[in-house]
């Protein structure tokens, strides 16, 4: 095998690891954007779901039910 032989094999091989390496750092950088907005629905839902919770402070309707219901 030749010198250039094996320089010819290295370049491929290097190209090849460049573009694996910018299809991993796009793909990462798309999850990171699609976990941020995840965060962002959760976090809205818990504020929802607390806001939705019922009042323990006040009666609850049972209790202001008439007797003869």
């Amino acid at each position: 095998m030749t010198i250039e032989t094996r320089i010819d094999q290295l370049e491929m091989k290097l190209s090849f690891q460049e573009d694996n390496l910018e299809t991993l750092n796009t793909e990462v950088f798309e999850q990171q954007r699609k976990l941020h907005i995840l965060s962002e629905q959760v976090s809205y839902l818990v504020q929802k779901l607390k806001e939705a919770e019922p009042d323990n402070n006040g009666p609850d309707e049972v209790d202001m039910r008439p007797p003869h219901y």
